[in-house]
């Protein structure tokens, strides 16, 4: 549940990564610095090498270009002292940071003019389609300078980079700020969080505190194991609402991805809230609470491109835009301060002796820290940006082994080898051997990433491809991207689940960067709630291809970036029983 601020991105599934669409890279337009090619640049790095003998004046070349790049919602000082990297060869003989390529902004304007109405070249929408474009253009890492309000945008393509850079953070690493966010939690509503800001849109030492609070229960096998239970039994409800919704051609409705909306939204509630929504009863109607808060979570979430890359009138005055977020966070936080209420009077009256089993994972946080306020904003940001995510991954997952016949019959016959009787429940030592399920979903997450890209705002002046980057700016690791790169992955172009499965499984031998795709990030900042979209996932197809087949009988589908990457259109599956 990792992301960048995206939306609509339209490009055929099946060819996204074709030479075709890479050639549509000649046609970005103010772009033309070439990229330096290797003789070139050793040429460059040869001629520029006696000015970097003076480490001094690098050093404040180096802090000047920092401290213009550092990032406006970091609250970062200039360190006085000089970061010891600047004393090292590798340093010394960078290329400066400023000679990185990338689109020339113009003065007053920067490059914010190419996201405008009328006069720009591109849409917010097309913000996933200039990451492929940028790196067709211009190469390995190119800096996208000029965004009014923003720190510079530096796309990296490289996966060695992209490890070192992760490798190298330290214990509270900053992801990219969400400014948008950020003032709604400290500013607008500072009178209910304070300094308990959660887990997203914070960082620094208070995210590090409040991560170390809620980590534990959260990360649990045991927690994980407790809900088994429970979403298995949401998702056979789920399965049977979808028989009830299938047409004259056993064929499920155009809107068939609210219905997962709902079905992600009621295992959210079921693990955040302890409490079962209602999101699967018959005939919702659009004012019901489970719809109000997939819509709300719909617009706060695909609306963070447009608060955050195009002029941030916003932090101003109030935009229409901006009030509408406002008001969407504020039902969130009063939805879930009701149920979380309701969860601590329940335990306050509650015999302990009565208590059976493994607690809840709202029990454990409200018991360790008796603070329900806690326990409130834990799951207020795991359902805010666990709803679309899940969501999102789901329909991708199912339209791509709707077409792919061959490979859901194989997760079918090793689904129907581990449960013999379709009926049988699910435990987790079954849900371990189900690999050739499990690996259907890394391969589509890798051609078709859910999460379009990872990041890091750099803490720290840092050496990146050759170039010296300041501290400040924000490092972007395009995974839609790197994923889909020979340079990393054996035959990327082909979709191969076997990649994924060790030798003794049938696995097939061939590279596979560990770096190139990473659907929940890396290191200490990784989703929060990795383990249970995981858990949801794999319970959601195993009951469905153990005991139906999956089609998709209409013309093929795009993929757009809306926040999420996912097929765009009508979901027409056509569900038979098997």
């Amino acid at each position: 549940m990792n992301s960048l601020p995206k939306c609509l991105w339209r490009a055929k599934a099946t060819n996204c990564a074709t030479p075709a669409f890479k050639r549509t890279a000649s046609k970005i337009a103010g772009a033309q610095a070439p990229l330096l090619q290797g003789d070139q640049r050793q040429r460059r790095l040869d001629g520029q090498q006696q000015q970097r003998e003076n480490s001094a004046a690098a050093a404040e070349a180096a802090t000047s270009a920092g401290a213009a790049a550092v990032c406006p919602h970091l609250g970062l000082e200039q360190e006085p002292a000089t970061p010891r990297i600047h004393a090292t060869a590798e340093w010394q003989n960078a290329l400066a940071y400023n000679e990185i390529p990338g689109p020339k902004p113009i003065p007053i304007l920067g490059n914010t003019w190419r996201l405008m109405p009328i006069i720009g070249q591109y849409t917010i929408s097309d913000v996933a389609k200039i990451s492929s474009l940028l790196h067709d253009r211009y190469g390995r890492i190119v800096r996208f300078s000029g965004l009014i309000g923003r720190p510079d945008l530096l796309f990296i393509y490289d996966a060695d980079e992209i490890e070192k850079c992760y490798r190298s953070e330290g214990p509270t690493p900053f992801r990219p700020s969400m400014p948008s966010l950020v003032k709604y939690k400290s500013v607008v509503r500072k009178d209910f969080f304070g300094e308990l800001g959660g887990v997203v849109g914070v960082h620094g030492e208070p995210w590090r505190q409040f991560r170390s609070r809620v980590q534990k229960p959260v990360l649990q096998l045991s927690t994980i194991r407790r809900y088994l239970q429970p979403l298995e039994v949401i998702t056979e409800d789920f399965l049977v609402r979808c028989e009830q919704l299938l047409d004259g051609n056993e064929e499920l409705p155009a809107d068939f991805d609210n219905e997962i909306h709902k079905w992600s939204l009621e295992c959210i509630g079921r693990v955040a809230l302890d409490t079962r929504l209602g999101c699967l009863e018959h005939n919702l109607t659009p004012d019901s609470e489970p719809q109000q808060i997939i819509d709300a979570a719909k617009y706060a979430l695909r609306n963070v491109a447009t608060l955050e890359l195009k002029a941030p009138y916003w932090r101003y005055f109030p935009t229409p835009l901006w009030t509408r977020y406002v008001k969407n966070m504020n039902f969130f936080v009063g939805v879930c301060m009701k149920y979380i209420q309701s969860a601590t009077e329940r335990l306050k009256t509650q015999d302990p002796s009565q208590r059976a089993g493994e607690p809840s994972l709202l029990e454990k946080v409200i018991m360790s820290e008796k603070n329900e306020k806690i326990a409130t904003i834990m799951a207020l940001d795991l359902i805010l940006v666990g709803i679309d995510t899940i969501s999102m991954a789901v329909c991708s997952i199912l339209y791509q082994l709707a077409t792919r016949p061959m490979e859901q019959q194989k997760v079918h016959e090793e689904l129907k080898r581990l449960l013999p009787d379709a009926k049988t429940p699910l435990t987790i030592p079954l849900l371990d051997q189900m690999h050739h399920l499990k690996a259907f979903i890394k391969e589509v997450f890798r051609m078709y990433s859910t999460v379009i890209g990872n990041g890091r705002t750099l803490q720290e002046d840092s050496v990146i491809c050759g170039y010296q980057v300041p501290k400040g700016v924000q490092a972007v690791f395009p995974t839609i991207v790197t994923g889909n790169m020979e340079e990393y992955v054996t035959d990327a172009a082909t979709f191969r689940p076997e990649r994924w499965l060790k030798e003794h499984q049938g696995g097939t031998p061939g590279k596979l960067h560990p770096f190139a795709s990473l659907p929940y990030g890396y290191g200490a900042r990784m989703c929060l709630g990795r383990r249970f979209a995981d858990l949801e996932m794999q319970i959601l197809l195993a009951k469905l291809l153990r005991n139906y087949k999956l089609e998709y009988n209409h013309p093929p589908l795009d993929y757009a970036v809306t926040f999420m990457y996912a097929p765009d259109g009508p979901l027409r599956f056509k569900m038979t029983r098997i």
